[in-house]
């Protein structure tokens, strides 16, 4: 479901009226659809609490970013091990779906993670659900707040997180850049940007090598725009940089493109061990996931994180280029939704609690995950894709429908997206997107 990103004249308010209108149909169609199947399935198969996990005590897991399917994933997969789930969302996501999930024993609201407060109401949900870990699914805003937190929470529970001043070199590109070539391992070439003046005057190599601008700061529009570097003119080169919000209090990287295949990693690491560890192909606006054994890229992720003893979950964004090499481009210190893959494993629990053990992968036997709605609108704007999305669908799980849980996947769809879309059209406010796995709007200048 897509919008553009224009300015709040009178004409694109009426678009974006009309859009919001025209998602609001399509979800209000299939609802009598959904709310069957969800209904059927809820008189068939009773609420069943697993028991414990074996030879270990059960635990409360405290999850944040109850909006995204990757917290729905953890909340589980920690669920099916045995332990206690509490799920936290801010107030504007408070009727996300997932709340419902047989899953979760409990649900908060927080604050934004900017607040002041941020830190002090997680302590708060901590003593007053007595939780002993907490594993936070971050936003790209809030993983830094949550290393933040770890301040104030480490005394009372356990937090999978990186810390504070580990989270400044992996979610700058740059830094993150620099400390990998410094092991030795290969990254494009980067540079720092705080100022187009420095694009006008980069020497560009005379090989054909082309660089591409990237904004340091999460940001959800442009983060897909990959204009290649140098234009055909100078002058083009300049007026592009200029175009961009690059200033010192919002770095930019200019980065090496490297044309080649893409990959997207997860990792959980305790103690600078990977624990578990997964490997996709990937693409910009990722909505399939499918498990591929790369030793050279598993490798590269265990010697960085090893390297910096890390603990917490760690994403990262890799190209294989011509010459056979895979770079990694950057590192998300935050849950990838590639978590979903491990829908089918009991492991996954004793992954994030736990030092020792074998490395827990995908199982041989799991299908691929995709979102159904996602492909359904696509196939739906753009038929000429509709066979390939008919099969993508077929040979894959949806990774929020599960027939023992069956509420998310009515309530995802038809309460929590619906209720967004809502409020844009009051406001007449436009959206560039549905994402179905984040569980929000894509909206300019949004979170």
């Amino acid at each position: 479901m897509t919008s553009r990103e224009a300015p709040p004249d009178t004409g694109d308010r009426a678009r974006a009226v009309l859009r919001s209108v025209a998602a609001l149909g399509a979800l209000t169609a299939v609802l009598p659809l959904n709310a069957a199947v969800t209904g059927a399935l809820l008189l068939r198969r009773p609420r069943r609490v697993p028991a414990g996990p074996p030879g270990a005590a059960r635990r409360t897991v405290l999850i944040s970013g109850g909006k995204m399917t990757k917290a729905l994933q953890l909340a589980r997969s920690f669920h099916a091990a045995g332990h206690r789930v509490v799920l936290a969302e801010t107030s504007r996501y408070r009727l996300t779906g997932h709340r419902f999930s047989r899953a979760v024993d409990a649900f908060h609201v927080v604050p934004q993670p900017d607040a002041e407060d941020y830190a002090r109401a997680l302590l708060r949900i901590v003593r007053d659900e007595d939780v002993d870990v907490y594993v936070p699914v971050c936003s790209p805003k809030a993983s830094f707040y949550d290393a933040l937190a770890r301040r104030t929470l480490d005394a009372h529970c356990e937090v999978v997180h990186v810390d504070s001043t580990t989270i400044e070199t992996l979610d700058d590109k740059d830094r993150f850049a620099a400390a990998a070539a410094g092991l030795g391992l290969p990254v494009p070439d980067t540079h720092r940007i705080t100022d187009p003046r420095q694009v006008e005057a980069f020497d560009f190599p005379d090989d054909g090598t082309r660089y591409v601008l990237k904004s340091i700061a999460y940001d959800p529009v442009r983060r897909m725009d990959l204009t290649l570097l140098p234009r055909p003119t100078p002058e083009e080169t300049s007026a592009f940089a200029r175009s961009l919000p690059i200033s010192t209090g919002n770095p930019w990287i200019l980065q090496e493109f490297v044309e080649g295949e893409e990959f997207c990693t997860h990792s959980t690491v305790r103690g600078g061990r990977v624990r578990l560890h997964c490997c996709c192909r990937s693409s910009a606006f990722q909505l399939n996931y499918e498990h591929v054994d790369d030793p050279e890229i598993e490798a590269w992720v265990t010697r960085f994180v090893g390297a910096l003893g890390l603990t917490g979950q760690a994403s990262f964004d890799f190209i294989r280029g011509r010459d056979g090499v895979a770079r990694a481009i950057e590192c998300n210190p935050r849950t990838h939704s590639a978590i979903t893959m491990f829908y089918d494993h009991p492991g996954v629990a004793g992954a994030y609690l736990e030092d020792d053990g074998d490395v827990v992968l995908p199982t041989a036997s799991s299908r691929p995950t995709s979102w159904l709605y996602h492909e359904a609108w696509q196939a739906l704007r753009h038929p000429a894709t509709a066979a390939g999305r008919l099969r993508t669908v077929l040979r894959s799980k949806d990774a929020i429908f599960d027939p023992g849980d069956p509420l998310p996947f009515l309530l995802v769809h038809h309460l929590q997206i619906p209720r967004l879309i809502l409020g844009n059209l009051l406001r007449a406010k436009p959206w560039v997107k549905v994402d179905f796995n984040i569980g929000k709007l894509v909206e300019p200048a949004g979170d």
